[in-house]
C-alpha cells in the first residue's frame, strides 16, 4: 500500500487515468482497513461486555430474589461512583500540581506568562472611586484645571515677534540692491 503511494507522490510520466485508478484502489484498500477496524471494535465490546456483565436469570424468580439483586446493584453502583469520585479528585490534585509546577518552571528561567486580561469599561469617576474608595467626593473635571488665557498677553507677544522678526524687510534686500546693501552693510 506504502510503495503505491510512492507511486503517486514521484513525477514520473503516469497517464490520468493510472493515476486515478491507483487513488481508487488506495481508497478501497483505505476503506476495508476502516470496516475491518470498526468490526473489530464492536467484537471487543461484545467481548468484554460478556466477561464483566453477567446476562441476568430473573425466569422464575420471586420477588424477594429480585429486590435482593438490586440491592447489590445499589451497593456496586455506590462503590463505582465513590471511586470515580475518587479518580476526579486525584485528576484535579494533579492537574492544579502541575499547573504550580509549571508557574515555579517560569519563576526560575525568569520568565512571567501574563494572564489574559478582560477589557472592561469605566468612567474616570468610577476609577476614582474604585482606587481611593471612600475618600472620592470630588467629580473630576477636567475643563476646571484648564489654565485662563488673556487676549492681553496674546497682543503683547503679537507686537514683540513683530519687533524682531527678521523676515520683516526680505522684501528690501531681495535683487540686485539688496545684496549691494548687504555687502556694504558688512564692511
Amino acid at each position: 500500500m506504502f510503495s503505491v503511494y510512492l507511486l503517486l507522490q514521484k513525477k514520473t510520466k503516469m497517464t490520468s487515468s493510472r493515476r486515478m485508478h491507483l487513488k481508487s484502489l488506495l481508497l478501497s484498500l483505505a476503506k476495508t482497513a476502516i470496516e475491518k477496524e470498526e468490526a473489530d471494535r464492536i467484537a471487543e465490546k461484545e467481548r468484554y461486555m460478556g466477561e464483566h456483565c453477567v446476562p441476568l436469570q430473573i425466569s422464575g424468580a420471586s420477588m424477594a430474589d429480585l429486590q435482593e439483586m438490586c440491592k447489590k446493584l445499589h451497593a456496586t453502583i455506590d462503590v463505582v461512583d465513590e471511586e470515580r469520585y475518587d479518580m476526579e479528585i486525584k485528576v484535579t490534585k494533579t492537574a492544579k500540581e502541575i499547573d504550580d509546577l509549571n508557574l515555579k518552571v517560569f519563576d526560575l528561567k525568569g520568565k512571567f506568562k501574563r494572564p489574559p486580561l478582560k477589557r472592561v469599561r469605566m468612567s474616570a469617576d468610577a476609577m476614582l472611586r474604585a482606587l481611593l474608595g471612600s475618600k472620592h467626593k470630588v467629580s473630576m473635571d477636567l475643563r476646571a484645571n484648564l489654565k485662563q488665557v488673556k487676549k492681553e498677553d496674546t497682543e503683547k507677544e503679537k507686537d514683540l515677534r513683530d519687533v524682531g522678526d527678521w523676515r520683516k524687510n526680505i522684501e528690501e534686500k531681495a535683487g540686485m540692491e539688496g545684496r549691494k546693501k548687504m555687502f556694504e552693510g558688512a564692511e
